[in-house]
């Protein structure tokens, strides 16, 4: 059973704060959320937040280990609530949707390199890129579409 969110926020030694709350409701709703998605959602409740404040308690809540912050190549900063494994990552080069996709192998790191260089690694960070299921089915429409 996952805890409560304050409770989550007390037990990493944070303090409960409705803004903080606020963001961790609205990463539930919408996984792989960047800061503006995140700022547009709480201010439906908050309408006062400022972005700034999102930026901060995004920081917060990464450092805290409450949240995962992924980079893929080119794009923002996405945010996430599934944290404790060491999941990677599907993401459409048409629209941009996220999957998050189950480890390659086993358990983390997932992946060994044939030379760690005396690293000791933790976790391995795979993005798979390629066309979600919409955006192939547009593919195809459009593809036939040129061949009639």
């Amino acid at each position: 059973m996952t805890p409560e969110p304050a409770d989550s926020i007390r037990a990493a030694g944070l303090r409960v704060t409705t803004q903080r709350l606020a963001v961790l409701e609205a990463l539930d709703a919408l996984p792989h959320a960047d800061t503006d998605a995140v700022h547009r959602a709480v201010q439906k409740q908050q309408p006062g937040i400022t972005l700034q404040s999102i930026y901060v308690v995004l920081a917060a809540l990464t450092e805290a280990e409450l949240i995962r912050r992924i980079e893929p190549a080119g794009s923002p900063a996405l945010y996430e609530r599934r944290i404790g494994d060491n999941h990677h990552h599907a993401i459409c080069t048409g629209c941009g949707a996220v999957q998050d996709v189950d480890c390659a192998v086993g358990h983390a790191p997932c992946l060994t390199p044939s030379e760690a260089g005396g690293f000791a690694i933790a976790t391995a960070e795979v993005t798979y890129w390629g066309l979600c299921p919409a955006c192939q089915a547009t593919d195809a429409r459009t593809s036939a579409g040129r061949n009639t």
